[in-house]
């Protein structure tokens, strides 16, 4: 089979991630990046143009995986502002990990290495999950979330839009992260977390709350 072509926008951490994971099903044509010390360059043998790369490859299948634990927030208008069709955006799991065949995984989202997904488990669009995540039954992940590597979740819980779920987190069964919140690294989630906060800690604690749109936003 043919791989299909492929952009990656932008040019960051997560983007250099996954090139672990296009190959076999996509063939990397160039990354898109919105800084112009980037454009023009090339990085692992890839060159990164600006947007009108998306209209001078009409047919390749797009990739957009901005944001970090300072920016998450900004993700949805991030994507959107790149103005695709959502047929164009891509699913891209590494060979290695473990989707169960009835779990439902949405577009534009990047699952790496050793990532474990099992039975029926919903991971929505524009999600990105770091390597050796493991995501439990009747767990629900919302969009433009992202989550970092060696998470475990447990069954039942319902991570909502537009989160951050840190490194070496897990998270007790049936609980709720509301939308727009911040887990921080290595933390052990035992309560619910409201919406727009930022915990972190063994058990994690609410620290702050801070405003939707924070940061920069790639």
């Amino acid at each position: 089979m043919q791989a299909t072509p492929l952009l990656v926008f932008p040019f960051n951490g997560n983007a250099v991630e996954a090139l672990d994971c296009i190959e076999p099903r996509y063939r990397l044509l160039a990354f898109i990046d919105d800084l112009p010390e980037k454009q023009g360059k090339q990085f692992f043998g890839h060159p990164v143009r600006t947007r009108e790369a998306l209209r001078a490859w009409p047919e390749a299948h797009v990739l957009a995986v901005p944001g970090g634990p300072a920016s998450f927030r900004l993700r949805r208008s991030v994507i959107a502002g790149l103005d695709v069709a959502q047929n164009r955006f891509a699913t891209v799991i590494h060979p290695s990990a473990r989707v169960s065949p009835l779990a439902m995984i949405g577009r534009n989202t990047l699952i790496m290495a050793g990532v474990v997904v099992t039975s029926n488990a919903v991971v929505g669009d524009h999600v990105c999950i770091l390597p050796n995540t493991v995501i439990h039954h009747d767990v629900e992940i919302g969009s433009w979330t992202l989550l970092g590597a060696n998470v475990t979740i447990a069954g039942s819980v319902v991570v909502e839009d537009n989160c951050y779920v840190a490194s070496g987190t897990s998270i007790m069964n049936g609980l709720r992260v509301g939308a727009g919140a911040l887990i921080g690294i290595g933390s052990n989630v035992i309560r619910a977390v409201a919406a727009g906060s930022v915990v972190a800690g063994n058990p994690a604690r609410p620290l702050c709350k801070t405003p939707m749109g924070h940061g920069n936003p790639t």
